[in-house]
C-alpha cells in the first residue's frame, strides 16, 4: 500500500480542538485525511455526508476538551460512541487497524475500555482513569520521553527502545490510575508501557519532568496487541524541529521529533 492509500479518521466532536494539527502529522506522512464528526459515523446527518468506520485504515482521537470534558475528561466523547458506533469500533480494533489518542484522545480510550483492556478488546467499563495533575493546574510544558516499548507497539516502530523524545506537554488531568494494585505490573509484564516521562539526561523523571504524577513517570501505554496506543504528549505539535523549545542549539535535522511516531505507524501500515 502506497502512502496515500492510507485513510485516516480524525475524529472530533464538539470541544475537540487538536484535529487540525493532528491532521496535519498524517499529511506529512503523505496519508489520505479526513477529519470527521462522530456523528457522520451515526445516522444524524444527510447520506452524502454519512462515513462509515471501515473505511478508514488509522483512526485518531485529538486532544482538546471534548465536550467541556464534564462529568471526567474524555467521558461523555466516550459515552456516546460506545452507544452508537461501539460495535463498529470494536471490529476495527480486532482487525488489527490502528487507533491512537493524544491527550483528550487518551482521556477517551481509557473510557472507551480500549486501554488497557488487560482482559478483552474493550472492557464494559473504564479499568483505570486520566486523574488531575498532582500540581492541582493545567501543566504546559516540554517533557522528554523514553520509549520503554520492547516492540509491541506499532507506533514506536522505528523508534529505538530506550530512544528519547522531546514532546510538548499540555493538560491537567494527565496522571494515570488504577484501582487494580497490580495496574503497573500488569502494564510492565504485558509490554504495554510505551513511554515514560524522564528528566534530560535520561534519568528517573520528578516534577516538573513528569508534570502530573503518574505512577512510574507512565507517558504512553498501549493495549496487548499493540495496535491502539494512547499518550498524552502531543507528537502533532513536534513535527518539525522548529517547534522545538531548543530549536536553534545544534541539530541534524529539521524533523521533529513527533514525526518519528507518525512515521512507525504510516510504515506498519504501508508494509
Amino acid at each position: 500500500m502506497k502512502p496515500s492509500e492510507v485513510k485516516v479518521c480524525v475524529l472530533r466532536i464538539e470541544g475537540t480542538n487538536c484535529e487540525d494539527e493532528t491532521a496535519e502529522a498524517f499529511k506529512m506522512m503523505g496519508a489520505s485525511v479526513e477529519k470527521v464528526h462522530l456523528k457522520q459515523l451515526t445516522s444524524h446527518v444527510s447520506s452524502d455526508m454519512r462515513r462509515h468506520l471501515e473505511e478508514y485504515d488509522i483512526l485518531a482521537f485529538p486532544g482538546g476538551f471534548s465536550a467541556g470534558d464534564y462529568v471526567r475528561a474524555g467521558a461523555i466523547f466516550a459515552a456516546r460512541m460506545r452507544s452508537t458506533t461501539g460495535s463498529e469500533l470494536k471490529r476495527f480494533v480486532e482487525s488489527g487497524k490502528p487507533v491512537l489518542g493524544i491527550c483528550n484522545g487518551f482521556q477517551i480510550l481509557v473510557e472507551l475500555g480500549l486501554l488497557p483492556a488487560f482482559e478483552e478488546t474493550m472492557s464494559s467499563q473504564p479499568t483505570a482513569a486520566l486523574y488531575t495533575n498532582n500540581s492541582g493546574r493545567y501543566e504546559c510544558r516540554p517533557t522528554v520521553l523514553r520509549n520503554d516499548n520492547s516492540g509491541k507497539c506499532i507506533f514506536t516502530s522505528s523508534i529505538a527502545k530506550g530512544e528519547t523524545l522531546m514532546i510538548p506537554s499540555a493538560h491537567a488531568e494527565g496522571r494515570l490510575i488504577s484501582m487494580d494494585p497490580r495496574f503497573i505490573e500488569k502494564l510492565i509484564d504485558n509490554d504495554q508501557v510505551v513511554f515514560r516521562y524522564v528528566k534530560e539526561d535520561g534519568s528517573k523523571a520528578e516534577y516538573p519532568w513528569n508534570p502530573n504524577g503518574s505512577e512510574s513517570d507512565v507517558a504512553g501505554i498501549c493495549n496487548p496487541a499493540g495496535n491502539v496506543m494512547g499518550m498524552m504528549p502531543h507528537p502533532e505539535r513536534a513535527m518539525i524541529r522548529f517547534t522545538h523549545p531548543d530549536w536553534t542549539r545544534g541539530y541534524q535535522s529539521p524533523e521533529g521529533d513527533g514525526m518519528k511516531i507518525f512515521r512507525s505507524v504510516m510504515d506498519s501500515v504501508t508494509k
